[in-house]
């Protein structure tokens, strides 16, 4: 079992994701709003000049992003990359998404 922790940058995707998902039979995830440090420091960006070159990179008109985590079994886990990828665009393009997994040593109340 693996944990997959995604923070959604563009949440208007969020619907479209969970609904793709929801079609390949992957379901379970819990959702929060979040704030980056970045975008939270920003909201002072007269204090911190270095930040001023980011406010092209980041889109500091969204208040929030979605912190989505969900239980996965090993091999739902290229699956569930592979629809992130194909609903959200290119994750390596900035105030998209991050995705990453961590492993799970021991977890009760999955329903799998």
């Amino acid at each position: 079992m693996q944990l997959l922790l995604m923070v959604l940058n563009k949440v208007e995707k969020l619907d479209d994701l969970l609904e793709a998902l929801m079609a390949k039979g992957i379901c379970g995830a819990t959702i929060l709003s979040s704030t980056g440090m970045v975008r939270e420091l920003g909201k002072r960006i007269e204090d911190y000049p270095i930040f001023g070159t980011l406010r092209y990179l980041i889109d500091f008109e969204r208040k929030e992003s979605k912190t989505i985590f969900m239980v996965l079994k090993d091999e739902q886990v290229d699956t569930v990359r592979k629809i992130a990828r194909e609903v959200v665009g290119d994750l390596s393009q900035p105030d998209t998404a991050i995705l990453f997994t961590l492993p799970i040593l021991s977890a009760e109340g999955v329903g799998f």
